[in-house]
């Protein structure tokens, strides 16, 4: 390895710990003669183990100070109550478990960037994934000045040359090898692996991290209540917690189940499909009670609108937009809507499957009309209810009469 230069300023590396950024730290030292600083912005997955792991092997690989940033609580402040309040899901489906950080973790780079005084900073994304734009976007929005390396996209190195160049040197290499690309966040996992390559292939249950086994080692049933507070998760079966404290507890719960389990097929942002597993145990469990929370206190024009937004925001955080001003536009809105979802939201958790047995609140709608569906009108009258029908029936009587009309009737 290249010995860096004397009084060279650091390349500053965005670090996870997978393949590709371990790949990044000794290359990086070897190709430009520099040090190499590893920052790893801690959105989730990491348990003190874990961390421990991620700072011996950059160490092991060559970097000259390893950093690492609890960003938790920030991550749900600025994104993640967000995608809760909204119900964000993409493609119906993907509840943007990773991806949706990016932009924080480049936040987190730029800043340490300017603290070690360096203008050169480095990530490990390859050039067909949606990564690459999500942080780049971000770090020039954020500190245009700075200089991107990209080595693993730019160089065009594929996952069996980044294993063998480590192999070569005896440099640690992460658990998954070269066979699936693996990342863990507080919302949730992506797996990525040959069998996402083509449309029809599903991974096989020992790459699975959080619900491995949940299938072939069922448990049962189990009841818990959630508890929110203007749209905010605040208490899991009565006990009030923090907002990670209950993302991460309720992961542990629903991944005991396989809840959240899934493999999204979509549009990236460079413009081909792609498709990836995913794990998200929390954004299944919190998305599905919040909704159901929220058809009992939410005006039907209120649900209606907000579902309208929720696309465009996710697909603006999904893009590494998430700077973008409108986003604000639509967050401020978000938090209008939710001033009376409050209350509490009652789940079965089964093997592979969440049910809602059903949602109180101080605020519901049902509790504050006189009439009961299907049973008794209370607000109404029956003469009221027959002349409601027929004005709700004109328009299309109309309709009829002007097409007999034309026809000679």
């Amino acid at each position: 390895m290249t010995a860096p230069a004397p009084g060279a300023t650091p390349i500053l590396l965005a670090f996870s710990g997978g393949l590709d950024t371990s790949f990044c730290v000794p290359w990086l030292a070897e190709t430009y003669g520099r040090p190499v600083v590893t920052l790893t912005v801690d959105t989730g997955g990491f348990d003190p183990a874990t961390a421990r792991t991620v700072e011996e092997r950059s160490r092991a690989l060559g970097a000259v100070e390893h950093h690492l940033v609890d960003a938790r609580p920030a991550y749900f402040e600025q994104v993640i109550k967000y995608l809760v309040m909204g119900n964000v899901r993409r493609g119906n489906l993907y509840p943007l478990c990773v991806g949706a950080e990016r932009v924080l973790q480049a936040q987190t780079v730029a800043q340490w960037a300017r603290r070690l005084g360096t203008d050169v900073v480095a990530h490990g994304s390859t050039a067909a994934g949606n990564d690459q734009v999500r942080f780049e976007v971000a770090l020039r929005t954020l500190a245009p000045g700075l200089e991107i390396l990209a080595p693993v996209r730019d160089r065009a190195f594929k996952r069996p040359e980044q294993l063998a160049y480590l192999e070569e040197r005896k440099l640690p290499v992460p658990p998954f090898g070269a066979a699936y690309s693996v990342n863990r966040g507080l919302w949730g996992t992506t797996i990525g692996g040959k069998e996402t390559l083509t449309s029809d292939g599903c991974i096989p249950d020992s790459a699975w991290v959080l619900t491995r086994d949940a299938y072939t080692n069922p448990q049962a049933p189990e009841r818990h209540t959630i508890g929110f507070e203007a749209g905010i998760p605040c208490s899991l079966d009565g006990r009030a917690m923090d907002p990670v404290s209950l993302i991460e507890a309720v992961e542990a719960l629903g991944a005991r189940f396989g809840i959240g389990r899934g493999i999204h097929l979509g549009d990236t942002i460079i413009g081909f499909k792609g498709r990836v597993a995913f794990e998200a145990p929390t954004a299944e469990i919190l998305l599905t009670a919040h909704r159901e929370l929220e058809k009992l206190v939410l005006s039907a024009r209120q649900a209606r609108l907000k579902d309208t937004l929720a696309g465009p925001y996710g697909d603006l955080v999904h893009e590494g937009q998430h700077l973008d001003p409108v986003c604000r536009d639509i967050e401020a809105f978000f938090v209008s809507t939710q001033q009376r979802v409050t209350g509490e939201a009652h789940v079965v958790l089964r093997p592979g499957s969440l049910f809602v047995e059903g949602v109180s609140s101080p605020f519901s709608l049902m509790k504050a009309s006189k009439g009961a569906y299907g049973e008794s009108a209370g607000e109404w009258t029956a003469a009221e209810a027959h002349g409601y029908s027929k004005m709700l029936a004109l328009p299309g009587i109309f309709y009829t009469r002007a097409g007999q009309l034309a026809q000679g009737g």
